[in-house]
């Protein structure tokens, strides 16, 4: 009897042993894994169907799965490709935008600068004729000069345009005393005495002003633009380190190994993971955001009161009121010169015939509508007034799109774990690095030095990014020269191989070089970075854009032609 018993109980452990083993067996299933699996485009050769023991992971929770080592190692592989790919996701539409603006800015800029030549040249043939055109070499040369500091040549804009009027009174002198032969010396003597006689009146001084002001700031913004947008890509180029690449596999695909490949992290898990990945370029954002606002005080500067209706004295009726002013003081000027230079030699010609005073009597008159010139492009008055708006525009269009740039990156944390995107917007149905189940651990802040107790990763916070410390310096660098060209003034880009040159008025590039800025290639010190020229630099900034004309009346008034002058005169 007993021994019956024994052999009954010893049926039923078997028949249970069995039925759980049947149970257990339809639970560890790992046909979803590999459906999910193979829809990343992955092998099924080697997947198992189902759970096996997992001693031989190494990310991953090491009770029972259904990932492989070489598993493991492909989807850490996949972990790192798409955190890359999240991260140039999430900024391609800021990079985008400073790539679209620049490129827009640049070409109606230039635009702008080679139809007041064209105007220029246009009414000076028509108003002086030969003489204007034996001579247009010292016209085109100053537009040259603009367009060629503009576009990121080494041009000082006060030595340009003293020499351009040097040159103009040589060119004056010599034909208002036709009479007289001038050698190379002599005339190099004349030209020491342009700011002593001041023959062209006041008119180079205000031209000087307002021209600098405004190709400064032009420069400057177009710069910074492009600033912007490497940095932005450089950035969005991260690097992901190998702690990283473990905490984002852990995140985005131990699920998979658990049998749960539909799970989602819990949101603050993520936060967490991206704050850690995304340690230093959160450490960027400070330094972001000041050049964002340094170059909305320049876009301020650039779009400025305007109306058209408003604006007087274009470039080419300035230049001609020099002219004139030149002419009306020819005896005076010719008597100072000659007695400061020596009496010239006759020519022997004498006078020419065609009346050289009477060519420059005759004002510079504004034409009337019918009269309007037009270039061989078709450009017109209105045609100058259209590219002028779109002008204004985008400079509105783009201080819109820098607005919305400021503190991107430590937002960009958020953008990636966005709920119902990337994470599971119920915090008790989510992956929490373990298991189904909310997620304790409170979330860290962002920057570097935070990371120091994050429980996801392992950051090393006394090795800072090298690239992120190198482009922190460039906006720095930057943001200076948005400041100062804020002001009114210009300065050189420091390069790394000329530790000497530091400031001035001129360019920052050599010979040849383009709006593309050549970014400081030594790297920033980490802790207690000098801050003091900023700090002037800013409260210069609050003292001085008042007493200044707006820069877009400047720039009109460099661009738009003659109409207005009659309102004046009436």
């Amino acid at each position: 009897m007993y021994a019956m018993w024994r052999l009954q109980v010893a049926l039923c452990t078997v028949s249970v042993l069995l039925s759980l083993s049947s149970g257990e067996s339809k639970a560890r299933s790992c046909s979803e894994v590999r459906q999910a699996y193979n829809v990343k485009g992955f092998s099924l050769v080697n997947v198992p169907h189902q759970e096996i023991s997992g001693e031989h992971l190494r990310v991953c929770p090491q009770g029972f799965t259904c990932c492989t080592s070489e598993m493991e190692d492909k989807l850490n592989q996949q972990s790192k490709v798409e955190f890359e790919n999240l991260v140039e996701g999430s900024s391609h539409t800021m990079r985008t935008t400073f790539v679209a603006r620049h490129k827009k800015f640049d070409e109606f800029f230039l635009e702008l600068l080679d139809n007041s030549e064209k105007s220029l040249n246009s009414m000076f043939t028509k108003t002086y004729g030969k003489l204007y055109m034996q001579n247009s070499e010292v016209f085109q040369d100053l537009f040259t000069e603009l367009k060629r500091y503009y576009t990121g040549g080494n041009v000082n804009l006060e030595e340009m345009l003293n020499d351009f009027w040097s040159r103009l009174l040589e060119r004056m002198f010599q034909l208002l005393n036709s009479q007289y032969h001038f050698t190379d010396d002599y005339l190099e003597c004349v030209s020491k005495y342009t700011d002593q006689l001041k023959p062209f009146g006041d008119v180079p001084r205000k031209l000087k002003a307002q021209v600098t002001r405004a190709f400064i700031a032009a420069r400057t913004f177009v710069q910074g633009l492009m600033v912007g947008r490497e940095v932005a890509n450089r950035v969005a180029k991260v690097n992901v380190v190998p702690a990283c690449v473990r905490a984002l596999t852990k995140m985005l695909y131990c699920p998979y190994c658990r049998g749960m490949p539909g799970l989602k992290p819990c949101h603050n898990y993520c936060h967490n993971v991206m704050r850690g990945c995304l340690a230093n370029q959160a450490d960027l954002d400070a330094e972001w955001n000041l050049f964002i606002d340094a170059m909305l005080l320049v876009a301020d500067r650039l779009e400025g009161p305007f109306n058209i209706e408003a604006v007087i004295d274009p470039v080419d009726i300035k230049i001609s009121e020099a002219i004139m002013t030149m002419q009306d003081n020819s005896m005076q000027v010719s008597a100072k010169v000659f007695q400061g230079c020596g009496q010239p030699k006759p020519s022997g010609i004498g006078r020419s015939t065609r009346g050289i005073s009477d060519v420059f009597s005759t004002r510079f008159r504004p034409y009337a509508p019918e009269e309007r010139p037009t270039t061989a492009a078709g450009t017109s008055l209105e045609r100058l007034r259209v590219v002028w708006r779109t002008m204004q525009h985008s400079v509105i269009d783009i201080k819109g799109k820098l607005k919305e740039s400021k503190r991107f990156w430590s937002n960009l944390p958020d953008d990636i774990c966005a709920k119902g995107n990337l994470t599971e917007s119920d915090e008790e149905q989510c992956w929490n690095s373990h298991t189904k189940g909310r997620y304790f651990p409170e979330v860290v802040k962002e920057g570097l030095t935070n990371q120091l107790n994050n429980p996801e990763v392992d950051v090393d916070i006394t090795r800072p990014d090298t690239l992120i410390r190198q482009q922190i310096m460039a906006l720095r660098v930057m943001t200076n020269k948005l400041k100062n060209a804020y002001n009114g003034n210009d300065i050189y880009f420091q390069d790394s191989s000329d530790e000497g040159s530091s400031s001035g008025s001129g360019s920052g590039c050599s010979d040849g070089c383009t709006t593309e800025f050549v970014f400081v290639g030594t790297e920033a010190p980490v802790i207690g970075a000098d801050r003091s020229d900023e700090r002037a630099a800013a409260a210069a900034a609050g003292n001085t854009l008042a007493c200044g004309p707006s820069l877009l009346l400047v720039m009109v008034a460099l661009t738009l032609p003659l109409c207005v002058m009659q309102t004046q005169r009436r």
